[in-house]
């Protein structure tokens, strides 16, 4: 027997998780249901302030059109999964999630959209593969910028590439090419306070490219390098 749970249900079961924001969107991406994380994070009193309005309405402008195209896609039925994001909070503390969202379909059709998104805890030290895996990590804060192969990182760690995924996402919640990424970005997000080019700085952090830095930095923290510039300047 299937039991359908009602959406202000688990609105109230997520109130009690001050690290997972939980949304419910329509077919025009407005918000339908929301936690009262997402509700303080956005730095509001009530969720009254959020329930029918949009990411451009709650989001600054070079945030919130990523984000609309992101919910655009799942609208189109597409399904993110663990989409490792930097959610910048209003005290412009930058926080590392992982965010998923799924179409809501109704008789077959997507009528809205359901996601969380999941902040990245502590690793697991006691994890029995934990000090193999800290090599990994050693390794890859030393050579971040250059061109890293998982098969070498398999190799520090002593087990085979599906090991080495499964042990990272166990100890570190992220892939072991997620945490290279997340590695890059912060490398970049920390130089773009600073005065190099834009290129200069992509190239430094691992990138092969502006094109490619741009495309990565936006899909991870929901602007572009440009713009955070800005931000971190202001």
């Amino acid at each position: 027997m299937t039991i359908a749970i009602p959406a202000t249900e688990l609105e109230s079961l997520f109130d009690a998780l001050p690290d997972v924001v939980f949304f419910v969107k329509d077919a025009a991406g407005r918000y339908t249901h929301a936690n009262l994380t997402l509700v303080r994070r956005l730095g509001l009193k009530n969720r009254a302030q959020v329930i029918g309005r949009g990411v451009a309405d709650l989001f600054p402008t070079h945030m919130g059109g990523s984000y609309a195209a992101q919910d655009r896609r799942v609208l189109a039925g597409e399904t993110i999964e663990d989409q490792l994001e930097v959610h910048i909070f209003p005290n412009r503390a930058p926080g590392w999630c992982l965010t998923r969202k799924h179409p809501l379909r109704v008789r077959g059709k997507v009528r809205g959209l359901v996601g969380i998104s999941r902040d990245l805890g502590q690793p697991d030290g006691r994890h029995p593969t934990y000090d193999r895996l800290r090599r990994v990590i050693d390794h890859l804060q030393c050579h971040y910028a250059d061109n890293v192969r998982m098969a070498k990182l398999a190799e520090l760690a002593g087990v085979s590439l599906a090991q080495l995924e499964r042990h990272f996402r166990n100890v570190f919640q992220i892939t072991p090419q997620q945490a290279l990424t997340r590695m890059r970005i912060e490398a970049a997000m920390r130089l773009l306070s600073g005065a190099d080019g834009i290129a200069e700085i992509g190239h430094a952090c691992g990138f092969a490219d502006q094109s490619a830095f741009a495309r990565q930095f936006k899909a991870t923290v929901g602007m572009t390098p440009r713009a955070y510039r800005k931000l971190a300047r202001a």
